[in-house]
């Protein structure tokens, strides 16, 4: 009970009083509720208080305990509301960690592809092919600019030449833009198109006509 009473009153009914109020201390209420049970005559003084103050508590709105609703979910639902474990909190915070950082990964730009280091322009005469070659990084891409398909029963194949070396076939064209494994080449190098039997020159070396070559050229 609080030392000094607000009203001279006696300390049976001062504690009443308190108690109504709701001024005491923990140990205190327990006390004054732990008499209530067995003392008839300070029950009694308690529900006078009550009484004399209900006027009072008429005035205001009823408000719960601000701890009342999560005692009721924690009854209702007490997986729920248990507090996880440190290692629980501490997976959920390396998940978010994860989360944000592979969304900043997703944000950043895509790296840049390679810069061409070699390009050739090849056509050749009384052909209407025109293909552009660049060679970027580890890739080589092959781009058809005019001409068609190669006739029924035919194929282009391309070859890369270096000086008078026997060409070297790097595959069958089989569509109007293709990029493949760049291969060992240089400044001057040739890339040429020859039509060939369907599936390549056999043996392969090359047979048909060149319709399409240029050499290779540093940028």
């Amino acid at each position: 009970m609080t030392s000094t009473p607000a009203f001279d009153l006696p300390e049976d009914e001062a504690l009443a009083a308190e108690y109504v109020l709701g001024t005491l201390d923990l140990a205190e209420r327990s006390a004054a509720e732990s008499r209530l049970r067995r003392d008839p005559a300070f029950a009694a003084l308690v529900n006078d208080w009550q009484n004399r103050l209900a006027d009072l508590n008429d005035d205001y709105a009823e408000a719960p305990a601000p701890n009342l609703l999560p005692q009721i979910e924690a009854r209702l639902f007490p997986q729920a509301t248990a507090k996880p474990s440190r290692w629980l909190a501490w997976i959920g915070g390396a998940v978010t960690a994860a989360a944000i950082g592979a969304a900043a990964f997703m944000m950043l730009p895509p790296p840049a592809p390679p810069a061409p280091t070699m390009t050739a322009e090849m056509s050749a005469e009384a052909s209407p092919l025109r293909y552009t070659a660049a060679i970027a990084g580890d890739q080589l891409t092959l781009t058809r600019v005019a001409g068609t398909d190669a006739e029924a029963g035919k194929d282009y194949e391309l070859w890369i030449i270096e000086g008078d070396k026997a060409p070297v076939s790097l595959g069958v064209l089989s569509q109007a833009s293709v990029t493949i494994p760049a291969p060992k080449a240089a400044a001057g190098y040739v890339l040429a198109i020859t039509l060939e039997p369907k599936g390549g020159g056999p043996d392969g070396k090359p047979t048909g006509p060149i319709v399409a070559a240029g050499p290779l050229a540093e940028i």
